[in-house]
């Protein structure tokens, strides 16, 4: 056993099968050159073999990233197998996770296989794999689940097949720390084998237990990897947090032991940068990331703070990236000040035109606002925000009227296809005006699932950040906005849905 401990990121792949937050290829590669400056061991960059365009992502991260190994979900047949290899011939460093069912319920209901069936399959897998890639992680689904008898036989197994990784997935949140913990660490006793490879945890959220469940699989179980996403993403209630597994073993070295490699002053930008894109909103009340991780309203704790900020503190919230300097630029800053900014808050633009449009933007946004705060740069530089030359529609201008006792009314004018379009339309609020508006003219039959404004910053000068969740023909897609006009917030953040839902890539989600 080693005393360093393995972080591996799957918000590209398990969280990413949240309803509503799948990312196209670009939003993607942009989250995994933010891990890459988190320093994230290994990062899960998809499913290959789930869709073409699943492949695509996978393959511009492997031959984008340098630092982190990248991995590629793969379930346990050949042509999994060989889609993800294919993905990732391009990587400094790669890596193939293949799994399959093992508890009992999964074998029959789901799988239709005996236990001797899944025994070969897993076996034949990860030696197919091996002979691809050197670094193979092997996950028996809903492992928490399943016979500890037949879990020895299938690990032990698959790791004399050169499984390099042994991960035991808690698929559906179903653990206890305490259970969880021995589980793992009866495991690792009875394998004969089991020093042969990377003991890992996944765990699911179900019942709010996965970063204490993952701990305790490190600290009593004796695991060396932990699975996490950023912000907890994830389907149903979201997976272990990157940021509060990396804290607390950061935080309570004197209790874990461990050293990390996780560079910790880029996880509020890393928080940020999910949270934008996939239009998923952290709770005010988030350990860590959340805005008021640090705050202090009690007299007591705020005197106490005063004094001597560890009487109440027990992190720097320096450490994760918040700073103290919250209002940071104004209409007189220059690009240069602006690009120092961006730097101090962890962003990397991809391109000098990126970085151009965005500065553009900020001044747009300084003649509007008197004080820009670093939330509202966050919101400039995000995907979202930036026009782009493929979008199907875009953003120009919009007016509404609305008046107790009268009708609301809004005009919009927008592109479709670069070509301008003016639209109009009554409604029962100025938002519901515009977004009618936008949908007269598209007829995209879109069903609205989820409409919601977050206020970027803490004042009523703030901009709005709202999120629209769209559904049609089975389709779930989220877009956001952001403009400190609320009504124009929400216009962007639908048409930024409908470039989505127009884009056909479709996916395939996995249990894992």
């Amino acid at each position: 056993m080693t005393d360093k401990l393995i972080i591996f990121d799957t918000t590209l792949r398990d969280g990413e099968q949240s309803p509503g937050a799948s990312m196209t290829r670009d939003e993607k590669l942009r989250i995994a050159r933010q891990l890459e400056r988190l320093k994230v061991d290994v990062i899960e960059a998809g499913f290959a073999a789930s869709s073409n365009g699943d492949f695509d992502a996978v393959q511009l991260i492997a031959k984008t990233i340098k630092e982190s190994t990248i991995c590629s979900l793969a379930r346990a047949n050949d042509r999994d197998i060989s889609r993800a290899a294919e993905a990732l011939k391009d990587a400094a460093h790669s890596r193939i996770h293949t799994f399959i069912a093992t508890s009992v319920l999964h074998m029959e209901k789901k799988l239709r296989m005996t236990p001797d069936q899944v025994f070969e399959q897993a076996k034949q897998s990860v030696r197919f794999a091996k002979n691809l890639v050197a670094d193979v992680e092997f996950s028996p689904e809903d492992g928490y689940r399943s016979d500890p008898d037949f879990l020895c036989r299938v690990i032990e197994a698959v790791i004399t097949e050169g499984a390099t990784t042994i991960n035991i997935p808690d698929t559906v949140g179903y653990a206890i720390p305490e259970l969880y913990g021995n589980f793992i660490k009866n495991l690792r006793e009875r394998v004969p084998n089991s020093d042969k490879a990377v003991w890992s945890v996944h765990c699911h959220n179900d019942l709010g237990m996965a970063v204490a469940n993952s701990l305790a699989g490190v600290k009593v179980g004796g695991a060396r990897q932990i699975e996490c996403t950023i912000n907890g993403l994830g389907e149903r209630a979201g997976n272990c947090s990157l940021e509060e597994v990396v804290m607390a073993i950061k935080t309570r070295k004197d209790y874990f032991g461990l050293s990390l490699g996780i560079d910790t002053q880029h996880i509020l930008a890393s928080s940020r940068m999910v949270s934008q894109t996939t239009g998923f909103v952290v709770q005010p009340n988030k350990a860590v990331v959340g805005a008021n991780a640090f705050a202090h309203a009690s007299g007591i704790h705020q005197d106490g703070v005063l004094k001597a900020r560890d009487t109440y503190e027990i992190m720097r919230a320096e450490d994760v990236g918040w700073t103290a300097n919250k209002i940071v630029l104004g209409k007189l800053s220059g690009r240069n000040a602006f690009k120092q900014r961006l730097q101090d808050l962890g962003v990397q633009m991809e391109s000098e035109a990126d970085t151009n449009a965005a500065f553009a933007r900020f001044k747009e946004l300084a003649d509007r606002k008197t004080e820009i705060y670093d939330e509202d740069i966050l919101a400039l530089v995000s995907d979202e925000s930036i026009a782009h030359d493929n979008e199907q529609f875009g953003f120009i201008s919009l007016s509404q009227h609305s008046e107790t006792g009268e009708r609301p009314h809004a005009e919009i004018v927008f592109t479709v296809a670069g070509k301008e379009v003016k639209s109009s339309s009554d409604g029962n609020g100025p938002v519901d005006a515009s977004l009618k508006a936008i949908e007269l003219q598209i007829k995209s039959g879109a069903e609205m699932v989820l409409y919601s404004v977050n206020a970027i910053s803490g004042s009523t000068e703030s901009q709005g950040e709202v999120t629209v969740r769209l559904q049609n023909s089975g389709r779930v897609v989220n877009g956001t906005g952001s403009d400190p006009d609320i009504v124009v917030a929400s216009a962007k953040a639908y048409l930024s849905a409908l470039n989505k839902l127009q884009s056909k890539a479709d996916r395939v989600a996995a249990q894992g």
